[in-house]
């Protein structure tokens, strides 16, 4: 199979999604594989998609059921990087309690010697602010505020998500950690409300056969 790619598809949308693949490529036969529902064309097309969460589909090749059971439920989200954070409870998709913040780190220089060392010291201090604010804000919005999440969805920067979770208070939150991961630029309430969206989205892989157009 060439024309391989990925899209998200919010659960309310996935119905609709597989009948426009079943109007381009014909008929379809529904099977459940590896924890996913995929459809299989009579042009050789296929369209295999992936519950939110990493979560294992078992139930029958229907979409209208693997849709019911896509319901993301409560869960929360955790976007960090060194310019700021946010941090979300949700329901579906649907945000809750929320906190966006930024913070000023500054950014590298080309000093040496001393004052290179004085302003990485410097950078590190603001960096460590900005980190201590986000968990202080997750725990009490995921934790403190909030009844057991279903999932935690993370993205922006790695280490600063980890610099984020190892704050004790957060512990519980690290069993219900999860993919997604998002990659997301600093994180502003408009790049909170897509990544809400992506978290919580189906994730379908449609391929085809060497040589079909691709029809997207």
């Amino acid at each position: 199979m060439t024309d391989a790619r990925t899209v998200l598809v919010p659960p309310a949308r996935v119905v609709r999604w597989f009948e426009n693949f079943e109007a381009r490529h014909g008929p379809v036969d529904l099977s459940v594989d590896e924890g996913r529902i995929r459809a299989s064309a009579e042009d050789g097309a296929f369209a295999e998609a992936a519950l939110p969460f990493g979560r294992q589909y078992d139930g029958q090749p229907d979409v209208a059921a693997f849709t019911a059971a896509a319901d993301a439920g409560d869960w929360g989200i955790l976007l960090v990087r060194k310019g700021g954070f946010a941090v979300a409870t949700v329901h579906g998709a649907r945000i809750g309690t929320s906190k966006v913040g930024q913070r000023h780190v500054q950014g590298r220089t080309k000093a040496g010697g001393q004052s290179q060392q004085r302003f990485a010291r410097r950078r590190d201090n603001q960096a460590r602010q900005a980190y201590e604010a986000a968990a202080e804000h997750a725990h009490r919005i995921l934790v403190l505020e909030s009844g057991p999440l279903d999932a935690l969805v993370c993205g922006g920067d790695r280490s600063a998500v980890d610099a984020v979770l190892a704050d004790s208070r957060l512990s519980r939150l690290s069993v219900v950690r999860t993919e997604p991961w998002l990659a997301v630029p600093d994180p502003r309430r408009a790049v909170l409300e897509q990544a809400v969206i992506d978290g919580s989205s189906v994730r379908i892989s449609v391929g085809q056969p060497d040589g079909l157009p691709s029809r997207r």
